[in-house]
């Protein structure tokens, strides 16, 4: 939003599943603090460590910035986001490739540490001086560390994946509200998910689609399958793997009969629906629901719940690393490994919901007993702690970003703009075969 099993002598990582979160959600320029500061000092004699992320990782929104600065009175940090992955990474690759451009720490999506372990390793500071593999899940470690052994990534945070909906949206279409009612309607089976958003339809409010985009409910399918879109042999089986086929054919279905919005996801139209209450549930990792909060209209607090999805998957999750053609990588190193302690992972679920990768902070009070002001009584630490610990273990190629975005953006999405689903198939197809050529 992450057990282990050792098979990374290839450019595969076997993780606690992960799907893409392409494009996570919105973000934030710097903290703009000193801003007077450059390089790595500042005229107050401070060490400047510079901060390269996607989307929201919650680190500044939680405080931990200002937690750390204060702990560290000669740190000044200063955060740079750019707000969807598919933008940030190539930028992030090419800067590595030159040696220049870097901030001192840099995100890296689950999506793509297969790719940065396997290709940019040794661009990258061994973490494992700084951080404890102790404190994270064991897949998680193993997803951020290359073939001989470096560990060049600390895990942020893991994705299980649970469905938010909105209750009066749910009760004015004659829909049962109650989380644990729904989830045993659509338990164990995405197919049952899909016949209560047709049931859904028959009673909704106008204008009002069950799902929120094409995108979204594709990614939460696919969370839930062990073999997506690589092989544990590092082959390429998007294609001929059925599990994808079948996913992407419910996903059409779903639109063909109106039950999804037409929106691409983390684009402003797809925003606006979320402010205008224009669809009634969506996939929800986690850090879905920080999303949710600063996109919702104040009134829409305590509107929604969260329900066990129909089967346990994990979309999302990020690692942070540090380059060494940063300016300063031993205290960059630090504070990457003080960022992603299980202590500073239970801070930042409790206020911004990204979900910890450090297996400890699941019987912590503030995991436990977390609440978000969208889902009210919701017990969404206890929910997203038993996804997380029920998860199959996926297998991640170093070009699933690739495949994922173009599934939905060039797939999926075509259905509800009058493609056949035969037709957005193949033009999916074309367009990722295109792209890993290149």
């Amino acid at each position: 939003m992450r057990a282990i099993r050792t098979a990374r002598r290839r450019a595969v990582v076997l993780a606690t599943v992960a799907a893409l979160g392409a494009g996570l959600l919105a973000g934030c320029a710097d903290d703009g603090k000193d801003e007077e500061s450059t390089g790595s000092g500042d005229a107050k004699g401070k060490t400047t460590i510079t901060v390269g992320l996607f989307g929201t990782f919650g680190f500044k929104e939680a405080g931990l910035y200002d937690e750390y600065m204060k702990l560290n009175p000669k740190i000044n940090i200063k955060e740079t986001v750019i707000e969807r992955n598919e933008n940030y990474y190539p930028a992030l690759v090419n800067h590595l490739t030159t040696g220049s451009g870097l901030q001192d720490i840099q995100g890296v999506e689950v999506g793509n540490i297969a790719e940065i372990t396997a290709t940019q390793g040794d661009k990258l500071v061994d973490l494992s001086k700084f951080g404890k593999k102790s404190d994270f899940l064991a897949s998680k470690w193993e997803q951020g560390t290359t073939k001989d052994g470096k560990t060049v990534g600390l895990g942020t945070d893991v994705g299980p994946m649970a469905i938010c909906y909105r209750k009066d949206l749910f009760e004015k279409a004659g829909l049962p509200t109650d989380r644990e009612e729904l989830a045993k309607l659509w338990e164990g089976d995405w197919a049952k998910f899909v016949e209560v958003g047709r049931d859904f339809k028959k009673g909704a409010p106008k204008d009002v689609t069950f799902m929120d985009s094409p995108g979204g409910l594709l990614n939460a399918i696919l969370s839930s399958e062990t073999e997506k879109f690589y092989n544990a042999e590092g082959e390429v089986i998007y294609k001929t793997n059925p599990a994808v086929k079948d996913a992407f054919d419910l996903t059409a279905n779903a639109a063909e009969e109106g039950l999804i919005g037409k929106q691409v996801q983390f684009q402003p139209a797809w925003d606006t629906t979320i402010a205008n209450g224009k669809f009634a549930a969506m996939s929800c990792p986690p850090w879905m629901l920080g999303y949710i909060k600063g996109k919702s209209k104040p009134e829409a607090a305590g509107k929604w719940d969260v329900a066990k999805a129909p089967k346990s998957g994990n979309w999302g999750g990020s690692f942070l690393s540090v380059p060494k053609a940063g300016k300063n990588t031993d205290e960059a190193a630090k504070l990457a490994a003080w960022l992603t302690a299980p202590e500073q992972q239970a801070k930042l679920f409790a206020v911004q919901g990204s979900f910890p990768s450090a297996p400890a902070t699941y019987e912590d009070d503030q995991v436990l007993n977390a609440k978000n002001d969208m889902t009210g009584d919701a017990p969404i630490g206890q929910i997203f702690a038993d996804a997380a610990k029920s998860s199959p273990v996926q297998v991640i190629g170093p070009k699933d970003q690739i495949i994922q975005q173009g599934l939905t953006d060039n797939g999926v999405i075509l259905v509800t703009q009058g493609k056949s689903a035969a037709d957005a198939w193949s033009n999916a197809v074309k367009t990722i075969d295109n792209n890993l050529e290149k």
